[in-house]
């Protein structure tokens, strides 16, 4: 992961308009995916002596060959120190990469400032191996982190060394009871903390683990999906309104792709390819997961992919589909959902739902193709939804027992 940072260590001219000698201090910048530190290596020279296209004094004079010297030992120093850290696989940022080489005690860290930096980390890597519901989710689990140290320690921030089992016992009350927040809701949030705590031990700013004794247990959930007669009703329903008509077509699209939201809101027309056997495929990376997903495109699919390929508005946005923000696509739903009859709470999600259980683990599809069409990073994600059709066909045969009895 720590491979896709972006990384530059120059000497630089530190500018200071209110100094009377005209001397300027020597600098050495630091900058990791954006984020800048400097460091002076407290030595003065005058302007004009200064090489801006080497970053080095000019000439041959003994103190250029010492200040340079020492420039090169200094930045020698710095790669030691980035290099270690992604070789260790470790949070790399110019701030970290400046305590280390000026020796400050890092064992006194706080929990909200590692939390921060984490963040910080997440946030400038949006778009190269992160999303931006990844960056949301670690920063409400800050706010939810911060409000639970006000509330139960009247802090504003804590040590890291003080941070203790009971400590995680008391946030997942605190998050059940004060912020009614549900049980799995809980968990995830207490699992994006203990990633903080995980980089913390990592990182040695922590001694001892304080989720040694505590298990991150989710509840199985009921997974909502369309049925085939379900499906159908929606497909086949003529609606007056055109944002519903598309607002069904990307659902229906999905229900047929197992796609999800953040995947086909980016889905362009280079992301259609033809595969070795001549037909259309779907080919993209997860944005969830970063892995591969490749899907061909049944026919259902195409027929919504060719009814919107010369709409304008396709055109002068690149995208393949019109896919509208998702708080508006879910409140769609639950009107589509009304019109068409369907007695179920719908969310987009309810597509990819769909499509790996009524579309194609119940017509068949072994489990590891389903898998590896939609993503799956896990074998096990994948188990749950043959579980739900095993739980339908149990249903379904425990009926038909009924009946001919």
């Amino acid at each position: 992961m720590q491979n896709q940072n972006t990384y530059t260590i120059i000497a630089r001219l530190k500018k200071e308009k209110r100094l009377k000698t005209k001397r300027a201090l020597i600098m050495i910048r630091l900058t990791v995916n954006g984020q800048r530190s400097e460091i002076s290596i407290k030595r003065r020279i005058d302007p004009e002596r200064w090489d801006s296209h080497a970053n080095r004094v000019k000439g041959n004079k003994e103190d250029a060959k010492e200040i340079n010297s020492l420039i090169d030992t200094l930045i020698l120093k710095l790669n030691k120190i980035y290099n270690k850290l992604v070789e260790n696989d470790e949070i790399v940022t110019a701030t970290r990469i400046k305590d280390i080489y000026l020796g400050k005690d890092v064992r006194n860290r706080t929990l909200l400032e590692v939390f921060k930096l984490h963040n910080e980390m997440v946030k400038s890597r949006v778009g190269v191996d992160f999303s931006t519901s990844t960056y949301t989710r670690y920063q409400t689990t800050f706010d939810h982190v911060s409000n639970f140290l006000l509330h139960q320690y009247k802090l504003n921030d804590i040590l890291l060394k003080q941070i203790q089992y009971p400590f995680i016992t008391d946030l997942e009350h605190y998050l059940k009871t004060n912020r009614k927040c549900n049980h799995n809701s809980t968990q995830k949030y207490i699992r994006n903390f203990r990633k903080i705590i995980n980089n913390a031990i990592k990182n040695d700013w922590l001694d001892k683990d304080p989720f040694k004794a505590y298990r991150v247990k989710l509840k199985d959930t009921k997974r909502v999906f369309l049925t085939k007669e379900e499906l159908t009703a929606l497909e086949e329903k003529q609606f007056a309104i055109n944002r519903l008509d598309q607002v069904r077509d990307v659902f229906v699209f999905c229900c047929y792709t197992g796609l999800s939201y953040v995947d086909v809101e980016k889905l362009t027309p280079k992301g259609i390819v033809k595969g070795h056997d001549g037909e259309y495929w779907i080919s993209v990376d997860r944005t969830k997961t970063g892995s591969p997903s490749s899907v061909p495109i049944l026919p259902k699919a195409l027929r919504i992919i060719e009814k919107y390929k010369d709409d304008p508005r396709m055109i002068n946005t690149g995208r393949l589909l019109p896919v509208i923000s998702n708080q508006r696509i879910n409140a769609y739903l639950k009107e589509l959902a009304s019109l068409t009859g369907i007695e179920k709470k719908l969310t987009f999600h309810a597509a990819r739902h769909t499509f790996a259980t009524t579309v194609t683990l119940s017509n068949g599809i072994p489990i590891e193709t389903v898998s590896a069409m939609l993503g799956h990073k896990n074998f096990r994600t994948t188990q749950i939804y043959a579980k739900v059709v095993q739980e339908k066909i149990s249903r379904d045969m425990q009926a038909l027992k009924e009946k001919l009895s």
